[in-house]
């Protein structure tokens, strides 16, 4: 270009718009044309991991229920149980989730088996197999058992279950072991263990329950009993400890060892019986009055403070 006599060269500005436009463009269409043949299934791509994934693909397919309320556990999930519901008892044995998911993870097979085949060896045990009764407030009536003579067990049973503000219906219902008849043995001793209670008088205060699952565990095998025995009275004050110790746990192996197979005790049909003569049956010791002991020890306490 010339200007004023004077050469002046034109700068030519590239414009990338018409480039890009184009390229643009060719994406694009290439985009539309992988889309068409995908959607034609005419794009075949060969996954490396395809086979891998395969391989490794798990299925968590939980098995059907063997009866009503039943929930089949894998072995991890009853590990995991067993471990939280361990340390809850632990630190809060108030509250009963804990005491029932501790339960029934220890409930092994060839523990309830062995009970199974205790109760089929005995008349009376093969009769609760067969029957299959439940201990309810609903089964049991309640009255009635008021107005047996004072004496005999179904008025001995609810005695205590009035005194200890209880009920039959607090035993809840077996979901997490997996054979029907063996759920069945674990809901029945779950259900029994208010008349263990009331045979022996103790109440259910942390000593007595402690008294009553060693008790349990020397005649029924239970391992949850035995855990309880082994690790609750770590929690305990040094005269609850020296009153387990000295008198209880002495009592509950003695008495655990010596008297008959408590699953074989068809409860339901002996509550007119008297309370007494089934403990001599039964070679049933009855241990010191709890309340009494801890009564005393307190107003010895009172007394020492008083004097000092």
């Amino acid at each position: 270009m010339i200007a004023a006599g004077k050469f002046v060269p034109m700068v030519y500005k590239r414009s990338l718009v018409t480039p890009m436009a184009i390229l643009g463009g060719l994406f694009y269409s290439e985009s539309n044309r992988l889309a068409d043949q995908m959607a034609a299934g005419k794009l075949h791509y060969k996954d490396a991991n395809s086979e891998l994934n395969k391989s490794m693909k798990i299925q968590f397919s939980r098995p059907e229920p063997q009866y009503p309320g039943h929930v089949p556990l894998y072995t991890l999930e009853r590990i995991l149980m067993f471990l939280g519901s361990s340390v809850g008892s632990y630190f809060h044995p108030e509250r009963n989730e804990f005491i029932v998911g501790l339960g029934e993870s220890t409930a092994l097979p060839v523990v309830l088996r062995h009970i199974q085949k205790t109760m089929l060896s005995d008349p009376i045990g093969r009769q609760i197999l067969k029957e299959k009764p439940r201990i309810t407030s609903t089964s049991l009536d309640l009255d009635y058992l008021r107005a047996l003579p004072p004496n005999t067990i179904g008025h001995t049973y609810i005695k205590w279950l009035d005194r200890e503000g209880v009920s039959p219906d607090t035993r809840v219902a077996v979901k997490f072991i997996n054979d029907p008849e063996l759920a069945y043995i674990y809901q029945r001793y779950r259900e029994c263990h208010d008349f263990y209670h009331a045979v022996t008088g103790l109440p259910i205060i942390i000593e007595g329950e402690i008294a009553v699952k060693v008790f349990e565990f020397m005649n029924i095998g239970i391992p949850m009993s035995g855990l309880g025995a082994l690790f609750a009275p770590l929690r305990l004050k040094p005269s609850q400890k020296e009153r387990l110790f000295n008198i209880y746990y002495p009592w509950a192996i003695r008495t655990g060892v010596n008297s008959r197979p408590l699953m074989n005790v068809y409860w339901e049909h002996m509550l007119e019986k008297d309370m007494d003569e089934f403990r001599t049956e039964m070679n049933i010791e009855q241990p010191p009055d709890l309340r009494i002991l801890r009564k005393e020890y307190f107003e010895k306490l009172k007394r020492k403070k008083l004097i000092m």
